[in-house]
């Protein structure tokens, strides 16, 4: 599969929930385009993958760093923009990826699961983006990019806590981009289809079967077929592209 090819060099991207799955593609792909890159993860059990990465990079030739933090706990994320700013003084593109998978039908979905979804993924949307901000104000550029997922417009049984958050991204995102709209920073969506990462691991092949049917390019996305449009959104190729959502996802969905 080809990538599509940008130069980022001299740039720091922070890549949020970054230690496996589309996260860890996007932060391979940035680190492989010269970017300096924050790889973040949630917390201890976590740490052993960013360490990982970390070395596979590094190995590469990239320079890169891991960064812990919860993005749905405030005073976390504020420690983690300090620490960034502490190594190198800048940021160029935020990734807010960070996401947990969780599925139940709503008239048994708990509150406590309904409240964790949307705090991780929307929550430390918010959390991150009000942090980068002011460094992009004082810059005079930035990216911000924003993992969204076709099910946002479609909707799945059993995860409306999911697609809720994913829905309120997006929102989030046009409206931050009319806010920002008269500076050189850029918030925009990426919104994959129906990808082989660590989250569908537990799902069972009949059902990825049935996914996969509906797809007219007969197959799901792997990792490699995401990334292009973060590489694209995070390029100056991408200047005039404002609150906007790509979808990589196969004709599955027409957004």
């Amino acid at each position: 599969m080809g990538q599509l090819t940008v130069d980022l060099s001299g740039k720091v991207a922070l890549v949020t929930g970054a230690t496996s799955g589309i996260g860890a593609a996007v932060a391979r792909a940035f680190s492989a385009a010269g970017a300096r890159v924050f790889i973040n993860y949630p917390g201890e059990a976590c740490k052993a993958d960013a360490a990982s990465l970390v070395a596979e990079l590094e190995q590469s030739g990239g320079a890169v760093q891991a960064v812990a933090a919860d993005v749905s706990e405030e005073a976390e994320v504020k420690a983690m923009f300090a620490t960034i700013m502490e190594r190198v003084g800048r940021l160029d593109i935020l990734v807010n990826n960070a996401g947990v998978a969780h599925s139940a039908p709503i008239e048994s979905l708990e509150l406590a699961d309904f409240q964790r979804v949307l705090n991780v993924h929307l929550v430390g949307t918010f959390l991150c983006t009000r942090a980068a901000l002011p460094l992009f104000y004082s810059q005079g550029s930035g990216r911000i990019i924003n993992t969204a997922s076709q099910l946002a417009y479609i909707g799945a049984p059993g995860f409306a806590h999911y697609t809720a958050a994913k829905g309120g991204i997006l929102s989030f995102t046009r409206s931050l981009a009319l806010e920002i709209g008269d500076r050189d920073i850029t918030a925009n969506c990426v919104a994959p289809g129906a990808t082989m990462t660590p989250m569908l691991a537990d799902v069972p092949e009949e059902v990825i079967a049935a996914i996969r049917a509906k797809i007219p390019a007969g197959r799901l996305a792997e990792v490699d077929d995401i990334v292009g449009a973060y590489l694209f959104l995070a390029s100056d190729a991408a200047a005039h592209f404002r609150g906007q959502c790509l979808s990589p996802n196969g004709g599955d969905a027409f957004l």
